[in-house]
């Protein structure tokens, strides 16, 4: 997502500041700006890749500290994000909102990245801590399309038809019961998503802490990107520099340093 609205960023001493005596700067920025109708715009972009190309891809597509480079897989815009709305009340429509990567129409399946796989579970896991077991029911959270899922089922303040009479388990005769008669049945070829690409997958997904010289090309490409702007550089090694003196045992200072390799 790239935002229209350009980018400016504060200073640490600006950042320090502002945090200290207005903690609500950024999001009363956004707020008049909406009000005004002066709406904050991202275009958003893709970024596709074979199956066969992950599995030969100079880096582990699922290393988190990498990147696909846009030459090799260029931005695809599929669209715009816009916020043209303030909340009517606070507390219901955002304190009360739940958000999961796991929520997924037919046609999209999670990849193996490790990261993701553990905030697939983690993040439905707090909203319901949070809010209660049928926090998808409430209307900030609520499908605008019905859903049929009898998995969900049950639970304190549950306040639909609870699925009436239809049994707790999903199988390929399965179709809605008059509570759901605007949702299709569900087809079993719908779930099979595994593929022999499902083989590679599980076994690259392990890392360890050996690093290469591989591992510095990219860190080494955004070193040049923030240098085509005065002073980035400068506050990027200031910034390290004022974290890593708070830091009291020398191994772990000393495990920094040796991320950094001499510059040529």
């Amino acid at each position: 997502m790239k935002t229209r609205q350009g980018v400016k960023n504060f200073s640490r001493e600006e950042a320090t500041k502002i945090a200290g005596e207005d903690p609500d700067y950024m999001i009363r920025d956004m707020f008049e700006a909406i009000e005004r109708q002066d709406y904050p715009v991202w275009d958003v972009f893709v970024q596709v890749m074979e199956p066969s190309e992950a599995e030969n891809y100079r880096w582990n597509i699922f290393d988190m500290t990498k990147v696909w480079p846009h030459e090799d897989f260029p931005l695809r815009k599929i669209g715009k994000l816009t916020l043209n709305r303030n909340p009517g009340n606070y507390f219901a429509d955002i304190e009360q909102a739940a958000f999961s990567p796991s929520n997924m129409v037919p046609g999209f399946a999670a990849s193996a990245d490790p990261v993701l796989q553990a905030r697939l579970f983690a993040y439905p896991d707090a909203a319901r801590y949070r809010l209660g077991v049928n926090y998808q029911q409430l209307p900030t959270n609520a499908a605008k399309a019905p859903v049929y899922c009898p998995f969900e089922r049950d639970g304190k303040m549950r306040f639909d038809g609870n699925y009436g009479g239809d049994p707790n388990y999903v199988n390929s005769s399965l179709q809605p019961t008059r509570f759901y008669p605007e949702v299709k049945g569900v087809s079993p070829n719908s779930l099979r998503l595994h593929t022999e690409h499902e083989k590679w997958v599980g076994e690259v997904t392990t890392y360890t802490s050996h690093m290469k010289e591989d591992d510095f090309v990219q860190p080494a490409a955004l070193w040049e990107v923030i240098g085509r702007e005065p002073g980035h550089q400068d506050r990027t090694i200031e910034n390290i520099a004022r974290s890593v003196k708070e830091v009291k045992s020398p191994e772990l200072r000393d495990g920094v340093y040796g991320l950094f390799p001499p510059f040529k």
